[in-house]
């Protein structure tokens, strides 16, 4: 396949060959034809590629060269890639949002309380149970960005068993109020290292499906965390009230 992409900062025939040779590095890519009076660059490859792996190229968001999409097409390619990446948390996220509709149905209306508590039972069991098929090779990818696990190499196995605790905890609504407060703790600070490797832009693979599927770490990261601090602290809320 063969795309045009916009790309900026290119003032000389040196911009034009360090652009075309610092692309042509990625193994995707087959060929580049790049123009700065035009600011263009032409790339095949044998798969997309996405926009932030072809910026990382050039040298990451810092870097003079910008590369963006000029149609319809990227864009589209863009978010096709993005869907297949996440498909697997895509895929889970939509079934257990399915199944808390169902169950927290209750006299013609969803049951808020019920869907919280049953969509966090399922988040925590299905993403312990991919932890649990490979508990070690998962402790050594959560040892790369967790704040307490760069410390205390153990936390992830630890980790991966508080969250089967807090699935079942709300899968039979077992002291909702200390589960929520673990979970809220326990998120807030599994949050932290998220964060600052997505802001730092460090590539590496994200472990909450364990060592199954090979998931870049990334915003969609951040949003699973918040969802569950922010579930639990609603949860709290409703509780107290």
């Amino acid at each position: 396949m063969t795309h045009t992409y916009q790309l900026t900062g290119m003032t000389c025939g040196g911009c034009e060959n360090k652009v075309k040779s610092s692309l042509l590095v990625l193994p995707e890519v087959t060929s580049v034809e790049v123009s700065k009076d035009t600011n263009s660059a032409t790339i095949t490859m044998d798969k997309h590629v996405g926009l932030n792996t072809l910026q990382e190229a050039l040298g990451g968001a810092e870097s003079k060269y910008q590369i963006a999409a000029t149609s319809h097409i990227e864009a589209f390619e863009e978010t096709k890639s993005w869907a297949v990446t996440y498909k697997p948390i895509l895929l889970i996220f939509g079934y257990v949002t399915v199944i808390s509709l169902v169950v927290s149905w209750q006299e013609g209306a969803v049951n808020f309380m019920t869907f919280m508590r049953i969509f966090m039972g399922g988040f925590f069991l299905t993403f312990s149970f991919f932890k649990m098929l490979n508990l070690k090779a998962f402790a050594e990818s959560y040892a790369m960005y967790d704040i307490v696990a760069k410390k205390f190499n153990t936390w992830g196995y630890i980790y991966a068993f508080i969250e089967l605790g807090l699935g079942l905890s709300f899968a039979i609504n077992l002291s909702p109020v200390i589960v929520n407060w673990v979970t809220l703790i326990v998120m807030t600070v599994s949050i932290l290292g998220v964060l600052e490797s997505v802001l730092n832009k460090k590539k590496i693979q994200c472990a909450c499906l364990g060592a199954v599927f090979n998931l870049p770490m990334s915003t969609v990261t951040i949003v699973e965390d918040a969802i569950m601090i922010a579930m639990s602290a609603a949860m709290l809320v409703l509780i107290y009230l």
